[in-house]
C-alpha cells in the first residue's frame, strides 16, 4: 500500500502519542514520531515531513517552538492538537500560521479527517508558507473559530462547523469572515482584560 503522505506526530503525553501513530498509520500515512521539541526537529530535518501533527505544551520546547522552526527552516506547515483554547493561544496559532487548530479530547475519527483535508491542501499547492491571503489562512481561522465555539459551548467539531456557518449566513458573510470576526473578538476581550 503506498503511502497517503510523510507526517510528523509530536506529543509528550506516550498514550496520546501512540494512538495518533497507530490511527494515522491505520488510515495509510507514514507517522514519525516524537515525544519532546528537541527530537522532532532532529526527525523533521532528517524525514522532511509533508506535514506536522503538534501538540502545544510539552517539557522543554513547546509546539510553538517546534512550528517555528518548521515554518522558518523547513517551510512545513503544520496544525496543533491542543487541550486549550485560551485566547493567548489562539492568538499565537494564529500568528504561526497552523493550517489547522484541534482541540483535545479528540478521537482517531476526527482527526483524520482533518489531517486528509490539510494534505489536500498541500497538494493543491494552497498551503504554501502561510500568508494572510492564501486559503490556508482562511482554513486557519475557520479551524481557530471552530476551537473557540468546542470550548466554550461543548460542542463537536461539526456542531462548532454548523453554528459558525449559521453566523456567516445570517450576516450574508463569508464564512471565513465570519470565523476571523470572532477570533479577533476573542482577541480583543483578552487584551482588554485587567492584568
Amino acid at each position: 500500500m503506498t503511502s497517503k503522505g510523510k507526517i510528523l506526530v509530536v506529543d509528550d503525553d506516550r498514550l496520546v502519542l501512540a494512538t495518533l501513530v497507530h490511527g494515522l498509520s491505520q488510515a495509510g500515512y507514514q507517522v514519525i514520531d516524537a515525544d519532546n521539541g528537541d527530537d522532532a526537529i532532529l526527525l523533521a530535518r532528517e524525514h522532511k515531513p509533508e506535514l506536522a501533527l503538534l501538540d502545544i505544551r510539552m517539557e522543554g520546547m513547546s509546539g510553538f517552538d517546534v512550528a517555528e522552526y518548521l515554518r522558518q527552516s523547513l517551510q512545513t506547515p503544520f496544525m496543533f492538537l491542543s487541550a486549550f483554547a485560551d485566547e493567548a493561544t489562539l492568538a499565537q496559532v494564529k500568528q504561526l500560521g497552523a493550517v489547522a487548530y484541534l482541540v483535545k479530547p479528540l478521537d482517531i475519527h476526527q482527526i483524520v479527517p482533518a489531517v486528509e483535508a490539510a494534505f489536500a491542501n498541500i497538494k493543491q499547492g494552497s498551503v504554501s508558507p502561510p500568508s494572510a491571503t492564501c486559503p490556508a489562512h482562511d482554513a486557519a481561522l475557520v479551524a481557530m473559530a471552530q476551537g473557540v465555539l468546542m470550548h466554550r459551548y461543548s460542542l463537536s467539531r461539526q456542531e462548532s462547523l454548523a453554528q459558525l456557518q449559521a453566523l456567516a449566513d445570517g450576516e450574508k458573510r463569508a464564512l471565513a469572515d465570519q470565523a476571523q470576526r470572532l477570533v479577533e473578538a476573542v482577541e480583543l476581550l483578552a487584551a482588554s482584560r485587567p492584568a
